[in-house]
């Protein structure tokens, strides 16, 4: 690949962005970063100081200190508790700009990257050629969280988690730096009704659309 091919993936909590991110990164042969999982160690590393998540000071000297190498392979990232952590410490300023270089210089990695977030296409890559939103009812995407903790062993309501995922769309979606909001140009992709497969399909259309658009 001669020229790179940026991709930003957006959009809610368990709406299929990261897997078909990380779909679309094993199909072009390019690097991925889920940026969640940043502010996810960064909202554990929080609570395993003691400190409170709502302190901005803490939160920042968390992302400032964040080594990447502690991302792969730590389950605690997935877990409830650090979902609702990283919509926590991700609403203050100072830690989205703390780690905006990080994500921005992987972004702009020779031959090009796929990251998912909330503010990719928005703020971290806004001249990524090939822009998605991805999302679904938050019905279906608390059946879906729901079902994944549950397989883990994690005693969890069905009530108790369509409530998280309406609490952290409404927390992601009304911070003021940097709130989740589909991009002017991004392809809105609805995965309610739709399997992986089909998703990842649609989605490689909305793709390959983009790359003849730009010439990629």
């Amino acid at each position: 690949m001669t020229q790179s091919l940026v991709i930003a993936v957006d959009g809610p909590a368990a709406s299929g962005k990261g897997t078909i991110a990380a779909r679309l990164a094993t199909h072009y042969g390019l690097p991925h970063l889920d940026t969640g999982l940043l502010y996810r160690a960064v909202g554990l590393a929080v609570l395993d100081a003691g400190q409170d998540l709502g302190d901005a000071a803490a939160a920042e000297a968390a992302a400032l200190a964040l080594d990447l190498s502690t991302l792969s392979d730590n389950p605690r990232l997935t877990e409830r508790h650090a979902g609702e952590a990283a919509s926590r410490v991700a609403s203050h300023a100072s830690v989205r700009a703390a780690l905006l270089k990080l994500q921005q210089d992987f972004a702009a990695q020779p031959g090009g990257a796929v990251l998912d977030g909330r503010d990719i296409g928005t703020v971290i890559a806004p001249a990524a050629a090939a822009k998605l939103y991805i999302t679904a009812t938050s019905e279906v995407r608390a059946e879906r969280r729901w079902k994944q903790l549950t397989a883990r062993g994690q005693d969890i309501a069905f009530a108790d988690m369509l409530e998280d995922i309406r609490r952290r769309d409404a927390r992601d979606s009304g911070r003021d730096s940097a709130p989740m909001v589909q991009a002017d140009d991004a392809v809105l992709l609805d995965t309610t009704d739709l399997g992986i497969e089909a998703a990842f399909d649609a989605a490689r259309r909305i793709v390959e659309a983009a790359r003849v658009r730009h010439g990629l």
